[in-house]
Formats: C-alpha cells, structure tokens, sequence
C-alpha cells in the first residue's frame, strides 16, 4: 500500500484567493534583472529554451527567468535540464504539456499554469482539455493513454511512485526511454514549482486560475 494511500484522481478544488496571496502575495521576493545586467551566455540559454518551446526568441523574458539569473550557475543547470526535457524530450509536446498542467495545477503554481496554459495551446491542448485538466484523470474524454500520464502525475505527488496499473497502461504506449523520462519531467516541473511559489513570482498581467 502506498504511504498516502488515496490518490487525488479527481477534482481538486482550493481556495484561489488564499493561494494566490500565500504565492504572490506583494510581487516577487526578490527583483529581476534588468535586461542590461543579463550576459550573451544567458541570453543564448534563454534563446534556446524559447526556441525548445516553439516561442520567438523576441518573446518577453519572463521575470522568473531574469530572478533565477541572480544565481548563473543554477539557471544554466535549470535550463539545461529544460531544453533536454522539451527540446530533446521523447516524450510528445501535447503530452507533456498535459502533465505539467496537471501538476501545475495539484501544486498551485499560479505562475506555472498561466505560462503552460499558453504553451500547451501552442502543442495543440485545447482550452476544454486545459478546463478538464482540473478535473484530473478521471474526467471523461481522455483516452486510456492520457488518463494514464494525468494518473502519474497524481499519484507522484501523492504517493512518490507510479502505481502497478498506471505503469502497465503506459507500457502499452511507452518505449523505456519515455518511461524513465515521465517521473524527471514531473518532478522537474514540482521543483520549478516549489522555486517559483517560494519567489512569489506573479503571473502575466490579468491571468486568474478561474
């Protein structure tokens, strides 16, 4: 039996309001760079995790990007991990897309959802999915293949492991490099999460998870 046990294949409902001042309260703990300080080096990193999520290198750098350039190292360390995971990644765009909403979502990383809800659209994830995505793996309308990569979200986070049946169901669909990669693209993304949450980075101008 796993530690937790029930595993929140459902709805998961929270008071918006609440999290959204616990995680963003008066804007970020620590200030962006300016666009001035940033080196070719990381402007090069930038550019190419724009370009690993099909973004055009003149896309506003987003604030959580210049924050975590404050440390250099780290962020070459973050993006490297990104690009691998969505430049290089076996794992299809639509697919991971949906289990990073999915995740975003069981974290209340406001920053996260807003910024996946647009990259998602841009991998085909329509806005009805990106509604039942918060319904979780149980809604109706996903296949036995989508159910199963939402189900290993949930039960990552509930239980830290990909349980027996959700495990033989990807088999069906997963060859062994997309199975080991699934678990690193969740837990990357929980780790950005608990980043961004922490700085209390705000979302794009006039986005509500509603």
């Amino acid at each position: 039996m796993g530690r937790i046990g029930k595993v929140p294949t459902g709805k998961f409902d929270f008071d918006i309001d609440a999290r959204e001042k616990q995680i963003i309260g008066e804007g970020p703990r620590l200030a962006p760079l300016k666009l001035e300080e940033i080196g070719e080096d990381a402007m090069a990193q930038i550019q190419n995790i724009q370009s690993a999520f099909n973004l055009p290198h003149d896309t506003p750098i987003p604030d959580v990007s210049l924050i975590t350039l404050r440390n250099p190292a780290m962020f070459s360390c973050q993006m490297a991990m990104g690009i691998e995971l969505a430049g290089n990644g076996t794992i299809p765009g639509r697919e991971r897309e949906l289990a990073v909403l999915r995740l975003a979502w069981l974290a209340g990383a406001a920053f996260e959802w807003s910024e996946h809800v647009d990259i998602g659209k841009k991998f085909g994830v329509t806005q009805e999915e990106i509604d039942r995505i918060k319904e979780g793996s149980s809604a109706t309308g996903w296949s036995e293949h989508e159910a199963a990569v939402l189900r290993a979200v949930e039960e990552c986070l509930a239980d830290q492991c990909i349980g027996d049946v959700t495990w033989e169901t990807l088999t069906k669909t997963y060859d062994e490099k997309q199975l080991l990669e699934l678990p690193m693209l969740i837990g990357s993304y929980l780790m950005t999460a608990f980043q961004q949450n922490s700085l209390r980075v705000p979302p794009k101008a006039g986005f509500r998870y509603r």
